[in-house]
């Protein structure tokens, strides 16, 4: 086979493109596109599995041991690792010196390199050993990648197969790529690349148990633009991990129809879903709004549970999203539809059920997967961040706790009734904001007070929301009462047992305070703060 010898310079803006390189793990439109690359006139250099599968579709391509006339050695590990594919990449086409070296050695210019790397992260999705999933670490991939993208002027780098009909379309109308694609998809490989080294380097952290290494490099994906961030003045994006986790997520979850998602939507689901998975065991549905829970409640029945935390504030709850852990039956998509609602996350939807919400256009309906309607699902111990001016903070989630122990520190002992009410007001208080106060029955909440100053004020303002529907209640704090002031008017508002950390220097004060208004109070020894 002749290969054409490099074109002289000036460079033109659509730049001519003469001998192609395909290596990829991701085969998703190859055939097509080689075959459309051949067509155009290009000379196709392939390797190991890429070149199967192109001789396999009667695509002629030569073999990179044939161009660089050296054999593939260690099992494969050394295929592209030449002077005669990387000096083809990175040779410098307007400098001379360049093209001499280049003539002098044999080695011709690459024009196009189409590449995309090991499946790492899906060998280690697959729970693959530990030498599997290294012999995934790709080598010769990445350097030929960021070789191409380092010489864009000459090259065009292709590292995803959503690119190959822009490609082949800009070739047919032009005949070669120009500078503005050739730029965009060097930003592209570069990104590309990164995601990749950082992908192995958290794995290696996680095999340390190192959760915190000295180098952080974080590897995620754009979903989708987003109108607008948090206000009409703001840009926004979203994000999520390469590879979907084990426990259902927003990111992951199928949008089945309704506007698109904003920045403040996604804030909001995700807080309601990470509250509807405290309570696994049962039925169970949430409200939030502006990323505080507005209802909670659970049930034998999901519609029953979805009344019953609407019906606790359902001002509120007006515009609010909605999270349920059990598939969406057509009665629940009744009481759903009775409501002006921004958006609901579940497990599935009935049939029935998608046709009556399908009346709703705007409604946004998400599908998170059967994990979320399981009774062993909860929140997986994951690491949470949060950017700061400058830096990033980074912590374990506040994962539940599915077997709470407390103390009891009052006179009085909490029913069994009472124990069950403070332990599902304590599954939902580190739902709210710091300071957070919580009002609850056994199955539902009642009323929530947060993100005030001091603890007081928060009792205070859910004592205002609950009214008389508070007689009998448990309250939980998610850190200790600094006074007894807090707990007094818990109890003026009808508590009649407290779940707190503790940890008060006053704490012998708070006791005597519960002792004197007869209430049962324990403590957790757990603080959740929630800012």
């Amino acid at each position: 086979m002749r290969l054409l010898t490099p074109p002289p310079p000036p460079l033109r803006e659509a730049h001519p493109l003469v001998l192609a390189l395909l290596s990829v793990s991701d085969k998703r439109g190859l055939v097509p596109f080689a075959q459309g690359l051949a067509q155009r006139g290009f000379q196709l250099l392939s390797t190991g599995g890429t070149l199967a599968a192109l001789q396999a579709a009667g695509v002629a391509a030569t073999p990179v041991s044939e161009h660089t006339q050296s054999p593939e050695i260690l099992g494969g590990r050394v295929k592209t690792l030449h002077p005669r594919i990387h000096g083809g990449l990175l040779g410098r086409l307007e400098v001379e010196g360049d093209r001499a070296e280049m003539a002098a050695h044999g080695i011709l210019p690459i024009s196009l390199v189409v590449v995309n790397l090991y499946p790492f992260r899906q060998t280690v999705a697959s729970g693959a050993s530990e030498p599997e999933v290294i012999e995934q670490i790709d080598i010769g991939g990445p350097a030929m990648v960021r070789a191409a993208a380092k010489n864009f002027r000459h090259v065009c780098v292709v590292v995803d197969p959503d690119d190959y009909a822009a490609v082949l379309e800009e070739l047919g109308t032009s005949g070669g790529v120009g500078e503005e694609t050739r730029r965009r998809l060097m930003r592209k490989a570069f990104a590309h690349t990164a995601a990749y080294d950082a992908s192995i380097a958290g794995w290696l952290a996680g095999q340390a148990q190192e959760p915190f290494p000295a180098e952080l490099s974080l590897a995620f994906q754009k979903v989708q633009g987003l109108r607008y961030g948090e206000n009409p003045h703001q840009r926004g994006a979203f994000y999520r991990e390469h590879s979907a986790p084990a426990e259902p997520t927003v990111a992951f979850a199928k949008v089945l129809q309704g506007k698109e998602l904003s920045y403040n939507n996604i804030l909001d689901l995700d807080a309601a879903l990470g509250l509807v998975l405290e309570f696994p065991e049962q039925p169970c549905a949430v409200i939030i709004k502006h990323n505080t829970p507005c209802g909670v409640a659970v049930d034998e029945q999901l519609v029953r549970a979805y009344r019953t935390a609407r019906a606790i504030d359902e001002v509120s709850a007006f515009g609010g999203i909605v999270a349920l852990n059990r598939e969406v039956d057509e009665a629940c998509a009744q009481a759903l539809a009775e409501t002006f609602l921004e958006a609901v996350i579940a497990p599935a939807y009935a049939p029935a059920a998608l046709q009556l919400l399908g009346a709703k256009k705007n409604l946004r309906l998400l599908e998170a997967g059967p994990g979320l309607a399981s009774a062993q699902a909860r929140p997986r111990v994951q690491l949470d961040a949060r950017s700061v001016s400058g830096g990033l903070l980074l912590q374990d989630r506040d994962a539940a706790e599915p077997s709470l122990e407390w103390k009891v520190v009052t006179r009085r002992a909490p029913t069994a009734e009472e124990e069950k009410a403070l332990r599902f007001a304590w599954r939902i208080c580190k739902h709210v904001k710091s300071n957070a106060i919580v009002f609850a029955q056994p199955l539902r909440l009642l009323a929530a007070g947060g993100g005030q100053t001091s603890r007081v004020d928060s009792v205070k303002i859910a004592a205002v929301r609950g009214g008389e529907a508070l007689r009998g209640s448990a309250v939980a704090s998610d850190a200790f009462f600094p006074f007894r002031d807090g707990l007094d008017e818990a109890a003026r508002a009808g508590a009649t047992c407290v779940i707190q950390p503790g940890g008060s220097v006053r704490d012998a004060e708070l006791i005597a305070a519960a002792d004197e208004h007869n209430l049962a109070m324990v403590l957790t020894g757990v603080r959740h703060f929630r800012h």
